[in-house]
C-alpha cells in the first residue's frame, strides 16, 4: 500500500479549509440556473475532488446545499458522520471490508451536517462528487456552540 505522502505528491493535493488535503479534478462546463433558494446563484452541474485524511486529522463538521457522494479508493477505513436536520446521526464507514459494514461509497444529503475522520490509524484516500457542483457560497462551517444548542445529544461528536 502506498503512503499518504505518496498520494499527496502524486495527485498534487493541497490543504483543505475543513481539514485534510484535496484537489478538484472536475468541474462540469454545464451550468444550471433556477436552482432552489438554498443555492446562492447558478452552479456547475457537478464537481469532483480527491480528498485525503490522515490519522489525527479530521474534516470539520460543515454542510452544503447539494448532495455529496463519497467514494473510497485507498488506505484504511474512513468514518463519515452525518447529522440530519432532524438530529438523526448516521455513521457511514467507507472501506473494503463489507463483512465489517464498510462500503465503497455513501451519499450525504443536502443540508446535513457532516465531517469525517480516520479512526484506526493510517490514511484514507477518497473522492467526493457534488451535484449541483460545489461552490464555497453554499458552504457553511459549523459553529460548535450553535450545533451544541441544536444537537446536545451529539456533544461527544461535536
Amino acid at each position: 500500500m502506498k503512503t499518504a505522502a505518496y498520494w499527496i505528491e502524486k495527485l498534487g493535493l493541497t490543504q483543505h479549509v475543513e481539514g485534510g488535503a484535496f484537489k478538484e479534478t472536475y468541474r462540469s462546463p454545464l451550468v444550471l440556473s433556477n436552482l432552489p433558494r438554498d443555492f446562492k446563484g447558478a452552479r456547475n452541474a457537478s464537481t469532483t475532488i480527491y480528498f485525503l485524511l490522515q490519522d489525527g486529522e479530521f474534516s470539520a463538521l460543515h454542510k452544503i446545499a447539494a448532495d455529496e457522494g463519497w467514494h473510497f479508493y485507498e488506505g484504511t477505513p474512513l468514518t463519515v458522520y452525518e447529522i440530519e436536520a432532524n438530529g438523526n446521526l448516521i455513521k457511514h464507514t467507507l472501506g473494503r471490508d463489507f463483512e465489517k459494514g464498510e462500503t465503497f461509497q455513501c451519499t450525504i444529503k443536502a443540508g446535513s451536517w457532516f465531517g469525517s475522520r480516520v479512526e484506526n490509524g493510517g490514511y484514507a484516500l477518497v473522492g467526493c462528487t457534488v451535484a449541483p457542483g460545489f461552490d464555497f457560497a453554499d458552504f457553511e462551517l459549523a459553529n460548535r456552540d450553535v450545533l451544541l444548542q441544536q444537537f446536545s445529544h451529539h456533544e461527544k461528536l461535536i
